[in-house]
Order: structure tokens, then sequence, then C-alpha cells
């Protein structure tokens, strides 16, 4: 009958821009267990569904991953992918252009693509608009980079931990001051604004001294409460949360009391944190990676100015310890590696490190998967290869539930619906 080989043209069209993933093992959901011969059917850049067995349908491309253990895309919720710890990092900020920065970028960007992080959340970048420059180019798929969602500049007190004129002359110190160093409750309204108008999708602060910064003034609280309060107001008045950098137990639970959407490192946090971790329903986002990576660092003096040492070599051995009791006293933990003072690329460490810390790596890639993304308020788009979803998905040679080390080699990885590796 001439009616059996007419082809819908709609339909044909249809199929020619439909993927078919064959997954051996598929880990579709990070906090469930994982299933065997999966077909994850892909249209343009989004998943239409999952279906058991290995299908095919005219017209549609097959990936074989059919001896590779597949599952969604990861997702680090804290990175700074314009810069990098180097020897020559503080000479770069006076010597690089917002060009250089974003070049810099663009190159640590594809990295940790590559790796396997499809999504990152930028908290605090170099170069006045770079950030924003590279995650509106990761929309457009008009480059290698992972899915951005940005902060601009950490809004930080002058003289703390994110004011990055530390030990320059006045000269250079003029050139280096940013809009996001404030002092007080109205100016820290302002300089919070000033990072919504530039394009932050989210607010950062530096609450405490921190270890990169140049100067020995610890890791207590550097704002004040009002202050805090007020960024907090500025940032909810117009649909962003914030997010504290905050290492000393003074300014993580005057955050946390606060209102803030979590904590980045929380190295001091006692019982009294936890507590009220829990009563806020907050996230600990711990980067462990970049503890463990500036107290090895800091033992090669060219690295760092003696301040940056001292803190290093204080703090950094702590922080495994610190994850250890949040984990085992309940408190939710999303990934996050601060890579930029780690290497971009080598983020998987942080789950390593997690397990160390007595996470399972089911825990620890339900951190990387499900609970970023719903920490970057994401989840109805990704962190699961669910229908509706973007097709964020990666795959690596064994089963990582079996040994972790694992996620150190992934072999394949698509982003949008677009493969950027395929090595398996």
């Amino acid at each position: 009958m001439l009616t059996s080989a007419f082809v819908n043209p709609a339909f044909a069209q249809d199929e020619a821009n439909t993927t078919i993933i064959h997954a051996g093992t598929l880990l579709a959901d990070a906090t469930k267990a994982p299933l065997t011969e999966q077909s994850i059917i892909i249209k343009g850049n989004k998943i239409e569904g999952i279906e058991a067995g290995f299908v095919k349908r005219d017209g549609a491309e097959i990936v074989d991953l059919s001896n590779a253990f597949v599952m969604s895309g990861m997702i680090d919720s804290h990175v700074h992918i314009t810069s990098q710890l180097a020897p020559d990092a503080r000479l770069k900020r006076v010597e690089n252009s917002d060009a250089d920065w974003a070049m810099q970028g663009a190159t640590h960007g594809k990295r940790t693509l590559e790796a396997g992080f499809t999504t990152i959340q930028d908290l605090g970048a170099s170069g006045s608009d770079a950030i924003f420059a590279l995650r509106d180019a990761s929309k457009k798929n008009e480059l290698p980079l992972p899915r951005i969602r940005a902060a601009g500049y950490s809004v930080s007190v002058s003289g703390g931990h994110g004011d990055g004129r530390q030990g320059y002359n006045d000269d250079v110190a003029e050139v280096l001051h940013k809009d996001s160093i404030c002092n007080g409750a109205d100016d820290c309204r302002r300089a919070t604004r000033e990072q919504i108008r530039k394009g932050a999708d989210i607010i950062k602060i530096t609450a405490t001294g921190g270890v990169l910064s140049n100067t020995l003034a610890g890791f207590n609280q550097q704002f004040t409460s009002p202050e805090i309060e007020a960024i907090v107001d500025a940032a909810r008045s117009m649909g962003r949360k914030v997010t504290a950098h905050a290492h000393g137990l003074d300014g993580i639970n005057t955050s946390l009391s606060s209102g803030v959407l979590s904590i980045e490192h929380g190295t001091y946090l006692d019982d009294s944190s936890i507590a009220l971790f829990k009563e806020k329903d907050a996230y600990l986002v711990p980067t462990v990676m970049a503890g463990d990576f500036v107290a090895k660092t800091a033992k090669d003096a060219k690295w760092m100015t003696e301040p940056q040492r001292i803190k290093s070599l204080e703090a950094g051995p702590l922080m495994l310890d610190m994850l250890r009791k949040a984990h085992a006293a309940g408190v939710k933990i999303a990934f996050g590696t601060d890579s930029g003072v780690s290497v971009h690329g080598d983020n998987a460490t942080e789950l390593v490190l997690m397990v160390e810390a007595g996470m399972t790596p089911q825990e620890a890639l339900t951190a990387a998967t499900v609970n970023a993304a719903d920490h970057i308020d994401m989840s109805d788009q990704i962190g699961t290869i669910a229908t509706g979803k973007f097709a964020d998905i990666i795959a690596v040679k064994a089963n990582p539930l079996d040994n972790i080390e694992q996620m150190r080699d992934v072999g394949f990885v698509m982003k949008d619906g677009n493969i950027y590796k395929s090595a398996l």
C-alpha cells in the first residue's frame, strides 16, 4: 500500500534531531539505585525519557555507552573560573586585562567541562565583566564551557578578605579598587545592588577573614550583623540569594542567623552552627580540596606571601574533620571545590576527599548532582536525568559507587545535548 511507504516529513525531521544513549549502567538519580541496560532518549537539548533496554529509532543517532556507567553531569557550586593560584598571581592582578581574564576563564572552563562538570557557580571572578561574558557564551553554546551561574565580584569590607588591595602601594591599590567593597549597612546595600545591576545571579559575601587574603587578620567575622542583614535584604528584594564565605565561628553563625543560603568553607563550625544549619535548612559547601591544596602548597614559599602561608597551614588541615563532623550530624552538603585555588579540571578530587571524610560514594555523588542543583535553584533543569531536563550527561568506565576514584577519569561529556568529550 502507498500509505505504508509514506513518512511524515515533520516526524522524520524530529527523529533526525534525536539522540539515544545506550547506558550499560544508569544512575539517573544519585539518591536512588542504578539500573542496567537503559536507553536515554534526547530531543534537541532536552531529555525526552528513559526506556528499559537498548532501543532504536529510525533516523536517531545512537551513542553506545553500553559498557559504561552513565549519570547526570556534575555541578560545582564554588569555583573561580577566571583565575588560578600561581606564584605570579599577585603580579597578574595588575598586568591582566578583562580580556586576559576571560581567555583564562575559557581555558579553565573547558578543562572543567571535560572533567564532567556541566554546571558551575562562580563565586568571585577576576575581570569586571569577564565572567558574565563567559556565562552568556555558554548559554549560546558558543564556547565549550559548563553552564555558568555567576556572582561577579564578592561583596567585602574595606581591608577584609575579598579586598585585593592588601600589600600593594596606594597608586596600584587605587586601580584595584572594586565597587563591591563596602562599609556600613547602606553602602553594603549599594554594593549588592551594583553586582545585580552587572548581572549577578547570586550574591557572595566574605563574612570572615580568609586564607588567601594578604593580611594576618585572622578568620573572625568582618562584616557587622547589620551589614549582613542589609545585604540579604537588598538581594532578596531583587530576587537573589546570598551565600557566605565563612571560616570563623562568629561569622558562620551570624550569616546563618541573617538568612544566607549557604556557608562556603565552614572551617570552625561547632554544635551551635550545626543547630543553625538545620534550623535554617541551609547548605554547607565544604571545599575540602581547597584546604588540602593550600596546606600542601604553603610548604613552598614561592607560592604564597607569609600571611597566606601562615593561614593555609592553620586552617587547611582542619577542613576534612569539619566535613566529617557536619556530615555525621546531618547537615545538608552541596558540592563545591573553590577551584581556582586548586587546579581547574581536578574538581573530582573533592569527591575522593568527601569519601575520606566519611561520606559514601553515593552521598558524595548526590552532593555533586541532586543537592548541588537544589542549592543553586536549578533542580527543575539539572541534577538528575529525567524527562524535560537539560541533556547534561557524563560517563565513566566503571562503577564509582564501588570506587569513587573512577570519577577522576570521566570519558564522556554531553552538555545541553551537545557532546564535548567521547573517549570511552
